[in-house]
């Protein structure tokens, strides 16, 4: 602080209201107050008609502007406060303090608002601690001549109080932060390891919201490997305008997320670029979700534009919550996997079941029908009982086709030809009376290659939706036959039968698809309503 001088009696008010301003101005916790205490304190001192701090924020441009000596009609006429141009401007550049007795004498004033009344004499010293510039302190037009060296003097000494407390004052705001990040962190970690229905990325995009005093936090998630080409999807959002973000895609191209997610660091920008996410948007950071298996997406948080930069403590706020995030990811990966477990378990069992008990049970029934059939001899009782082995035999072995589906995971495409066939069977369903009976013989999913699938499909799917459109067929009947040789698909129907040509279009693509492998395709009439539809094709190595 400048060292102060009392060389009369007639400095010792001075003095005295030095100590005062500096006393009020450590007094109060809201800054705004002590600041206006200060200058208000600093046109006292030296007598001048117009007073202003300017506080300069995080980004290094004025933040406040608190002034005096102007009435309401006045401010009102001369419109917004300043941007730092001008004489404010090159304080700001060059934090020296600047004396001048004609203002207009200096290159550097020029900006002054037309409404604004007329200055003479200048006087604007930096807010500086520690040699960290928060701001300056201006006045303007004393009453009586010039400002002197002992009017700096005294100005200086309070432009080092209203520094100290902006200093003191951030740093309360920095503390009172880390308070609330602390007990941000507490609530997710608690939620995660004790509330399994808790939205855990939902809750970390609200906490992020007001922890960074952003606009909008956004939950990106990668659907894919690489970072440059996978799908970035809005997979939380909160915020303004989070509604119409939610579950959008980021552009593909360079942009800030997939920056973060291909260095596996945060990205910070001052302002986005074309295909941002939002309109009037501007300062941006992005930080990766961080998991075992790599980045699983990017926590990216926006300010409006117009508003401050992030600082390092946001981004280490936001960092953290990301923590958070990518290990809610893996839990709920965890719980899914323990879900898929659980659920095999029961297929497992539900199919042992099946074969122990129920397949057995109407084995043997079977075989009791058939020992009455061979005591009755023939005729009318015999036939009908032997009708009932055939539906015995018939569901026998949908049951053990559904012993086989219970086996694998469901999964249709990523599953064995088997699994495949029952999903293709299952989605056509719905063109049909009732479900296809679908059967398999030999050990289908061992024998025929992946390369055969896509054919494999396309013959079922075809074969049903014509039997469930144009057949009018009220039951279906679904084999598929593997041999080493061979694969044969066959599908059976009591529908109208075969009129004209039926072989054209989907059905021309199917004799298309078996002449291409070196196979045949036929759609005969049955003995009976209803159409027999054979499609053969060689096996061939899996290459």
């Amino acid at each position: 602080m400048p060292t102060i001088r009392a060389t009369s009696s007639s400095t010792q008010p001075q003095l005295r209201r030095l100590l005062e301003a500096n006393r009020l101005a450590v007094e109060h916790l809201d800054l705004t107050l002590a600041l206006r205490q200060i200058v208000e304190a600093a046109v006292e001192l030296v007598g001048s008609a117009y007073g202003a701090i300017g506080v300069l924020g995080r980004s290094g441009r004025l933040d406040q502007f608190i002034h005096t000596g102007m009435d309401d009609a006045t401010v009102a006429a001369i419109g917004p406060t300043p941007d730092g141009l001008g004489l404010l401007g090159a304080l700001i550049e060059d934090p020296r303090p600047v004396r001048l007795a004609v203002l207009s004498d200096d290159g550097r004033s020029v900006g002054v608002p037309a409404h604004h009344p007329p200055i003479n004499s200048f006087l604007g010293v930096p807010l500086e601690v520690r040699e960290e510039i928060y701001g300056h302190l201006y006045l303007a037009d004393p009453r009586i001549g010039a400002f002197t060296a002992d009017d700096q003097v005294l100005v200086e000494a309070l432009a080092t109080t209203a520094g100290v407390a902006i200093a003191h004052a951030r740093l309360f705001e920095e503390s009172t932060r880390r308070e609330q990040w602390t007990a941000a962190t507490t609530e997710i970690t608690h939620e995660l390891l004790t509330n399994d229905e808790v939205d855990a990325l939902q809750l970390v995009a609200d906490r992020v919201l007001d922890l960074a005093g952003a606009s909008v936090v956004m939950v990106v998630l990668a659907h894919g490997p690489e970072p440059r080409t996978a799908a970035l999807v809005v997979d939380r959002a909160a915020g303004a305008g989070a509604a119409e973000v939610l579950g959008t895609r980021l552009p593909v191209g360079d942009n800030l997320v997939r920056r973060s997610l291909a260095t596996h660091r945060p990205q910070l920008a001052e302002s986005l670029p074309g295909g941002r996410p939002a309109a009037g948007l501007g300062p941006a950071m992005a930080v990766p979700l961080l998991a075992d298996g790599g980045a699983r997406g990017s926590l990216f948080v926006l300010r409006h534009e117009g508003d401050p930069q992030f600082t390092e403590f946001d981004l280490d706020v936001a960092a953290s919550l990301a923590g958070h995030a990518a290990l809610a990811l893996d839990r709920t990966d965890a719980r899914e996997a323990r879900l898929h477990l659980r659920t095999l378990r029961d297929r497992d069992r539900i199919a042992r079941d099946l074969h122990d008990h129920v397949v057995q049970r109407l084995f043997a029934a079977g075989l009791t029908i058939q020992s009455v059939c061979a005591t009755l001899g023939a005729g009318a009782a015999a036939d009908r009982l032997g009708a009932q082995v055939d539906e015995i035999d018939a569901s026998i072995r949908q049951i053990r086709t559904t012993i086989f589906a219970l086996g694998t995971d469901g999964s249709g495409a990523s599953g064995g030809l088997r699994s495949q066939v029952l999903g293709v069977a299952a989605a056509t369903a719905v063109l049909l009376p009732g479900p296809p009976e679908v059967t398999f013989h030999g050990p289908v999913d061992l024998l025929v290659p992946t390369t055969m699938y896509d054919d494999a499909c396309a013959v079922v799917r075809e074969a049903l939706t014509n039997a469930g459109r144009h057949a009018a067929a009220r039951r279906v009947e679904v084999r598929v036959s593997a041999t080493p040789e061979e694969l044969v698909i066959e599908v059976l129907d009591d529908g109208q039968g075969v009129r004209g040509d039926p072989v054209r279009s989907g059905l021309a693509n199917l004799r298309q698809r078996a002449e291409a492998r070196g196979g045949a395709f036929t759609l005969t009439a049955r003995e009976g309503p209803g159409t027999r539809l054979r499609w053969q094709a060689p096996i061939e190595e899996d290459g």
